[in-house]
């Protein structure tokens, strides 16, 4: 691997030194940002962004800057508002292809069925105002289409991947859900290789030094593609090869400059999971105390570039850890800090 790369991954995603000014703007950076743990999430833009509080980035979610929805993996992610209609076009179709068989066996959602509980959620949002999930699957059932055994969660993902709806802001602790005409400006659609192309430099602004293989785990799609995606892109980028595996990079990304050293990041935190291979931040023997067998990234605290424990919340403000390795004193008192940082975030202790 290339030297310093977990510096200069720390660099380019905004951890060692906050990146943005605003949440939207640390989501742009980014491209996107694995989302199925909303506080997670927020607490993963809010590291990123100079002072931000978790009551500023849930305000820029509900001002629509930040939009949840399932751009690709079938995964809830957060896109800035320009970004949501070109990168759900680009990768969501890959992830329809692949649930469309069984999705019409399982929950019995076949294409007519599909379009019968499209008007349905249609006209339920027609209002324009954001509406919760409950409340959705009751309409569901009003209209005779049966919303039990995940028939409502799976019709609401597909139309999510159709770019008909994406998430608006929560009501309590529900997801609410809204037209995207209503959420999201219309934006010329892109050509796929303008599209690829995007991706790409979005994709190693946020995340480079980075292979083929980490984009193409990132985004869902086919490795061909990928490298399609970094060849169209390659008069902006630098490359390196390695013991046979090439690595890329914004030729413009600043050198990482010092900075913070011990961090506490979040469950499923784009440093981990952005990439195919977690070897150059995690030890493999540590591999299921972090990744679990059920697709649960756990919540690390990175001690220069690497894992050396995962933690959890213990009470309002707490943290408690469980420690991968030995921490020196000094490494203590750094996750202290990094704790200090959370618990402003919330809002709460400084």
């Amino acid at each position: 691997m290339p030297p310093s790369l977990t510096a200069r991954r720390l660099h380019a995603q905004g951890i060692s030194a906050p990146v943005a000014a605003s949440p939207a703007d640390a989501v742009r950076h980014l491209g996107a940002m694995q989302a199925q743990d909303y506080h997670a999430a927020l607490w993963a833009v809010g590291l990123r962004t100079q002072g931000a509080t978790r009551a500023q980035v849930e305000e820029a979610i509900e001002r629509g800057e930040i939009v949840r929805t399932w751009p690709m993996r079938g995964t809830l992610h957060l896109l800035a508002r320009e970004d949501v209609r070109w990168m759900v076009a680009l990768l969501a179709p890959r992830v329809q292809a692949a649930n469309a068989a069984g999705i019409a066996r399982d929950p019995g959602l076949d294409a007519a069925a599909l379009n019968r509980g499209r008007h349905v959620v249609e006209k339920a949002l027609a209002a324009g105002t954001p509406v919760t999930r409950s409340a959705l699957y009751a309409c569901m059932d009003a209209a005779g289409f049966a919303s039990a055994h995940q028939r409502g969660l799976h019709l609401l993902n597909w139309l999510a991947h159709e770019g008909a709806i994406c998430q608006g802001p929560r009501h309590g602790k529900q997801p609410t859900f809204v037209l995207m005409d209503a959420w999201v400006p219309p934006s010329a659609p892109l050509g796929r290789d303008e599209a690829l192309h995007r991706l790409a430099l979005r994709y190693l602004q946020g995340h480079g030094p980075a292979t083929a293989a980490d984009l193409a785990w990132w985004s869902g799609l086919t490795q061909k593609d990928a490298l399609r995606a970094l060849e169209l892109a390659g008069s902006a980028l630098e490359k390196e090869t390695r013991d046979g595996t090439t690595w890329w990079w914004r030729a413009d990304a600043p050198l990482p400059a010092r900075s913070r050293v011990i961090h506490l990041l979040p469950a499923f935190d784009e440093y981990l999971i952005g990439y195919r291979d977690r070897t150059p931040v995690l030890d493999a023997p540590h591999t299921r105390r972090v990744i679990g067998i059920n697709g649960l990234v756990a919540a690390t605290a990175i001690v220069q570039g690497r894992v050396v424990a995962t933690w959890k919340r213990a009470g309002d403000t707490d943290v408690a850890l469980a420690r991968l390795r030995a921490l020196a004193e000094a490494e203590h008192e750094g996750i202290r800090r990094a704790a200090q940082r959370w618990r402003r975030f919330l809002g709460g202790a400084r």
